[in-house]
């Protein structure tokens, strides 16, 4: 069967990484063996910081697109991996912080202050945040970390417009 192509397919234990894995473990950096979630925040973090100079609209776009990139890509690496909701599986935190960083000004303290309450919002998973866990595949990997990003800009947009010294 010379002319036949075969699917191969990436075991659990394997080190090779394939394209779904790599995109959704963002070139393996997933893989840290501390914090990985942290990781990723910090990655998506770095991306959108050329965003906000364009614009919150196209922000938005970006975010919007990255999400559905990683709603895919997370859900076809944890079947690929057999689990639910791996940990080394980061686009998910990495749309969170596009989300959480829409149209936020390009100052270091709106930036530092939206990702501590991001980290917060994703570790804590506050109600309803863990019934999106529960959507399942690519979706519930994803829903309840853009929700932790949407919760923290508006809990950041909430805090200064009630708080003059922030």
């Amino acid at each position: 069967m010379a002319g036949r192509k075969t699917k191969k397919t990436v075991q659990a234990g394997s080190p090779a990484l394939s394209a779904a894995q790599f995109v959704a473990t963002a070139g393996g950096l997933g893989r840290v063996p501390l914090a990985p979630g942290t990781v990723g925040s910090v990655i998506g973090a770095a991306l959108c910081l050329p965003l906000l100079r364009l614009g919150w609209p196209l922000h938005l776009a970006a975010a919007v697109a990255l999400c559905a990139v990683a709603v895919v890509a997370s859900g076809r690496a944890a079947a690929e991996l057999g689990q639910p909701d791996p940990p080394q599986v980061i686009i998910d935190e990495i749309a969170g912080m596009g989300i959480a960083m829409v149209a936020l000004p390009l100052q270091w303290y709106d930036l530092g202050a939206v990702f501590l309450l991001f980290r917060l919002f994703d570790v804590v998973k506050p109600a309803p945040l863990p019934r999106l866990e529960r959507l399942g595949g690519g979706l519930g990997i994803v829903a309840d970390d853009v929700a932790a990003g949407a919760l923290a800009r508006v809990t950041w947009w909430l805090l200064q417009a009630n708080f003059d010294f922030l």
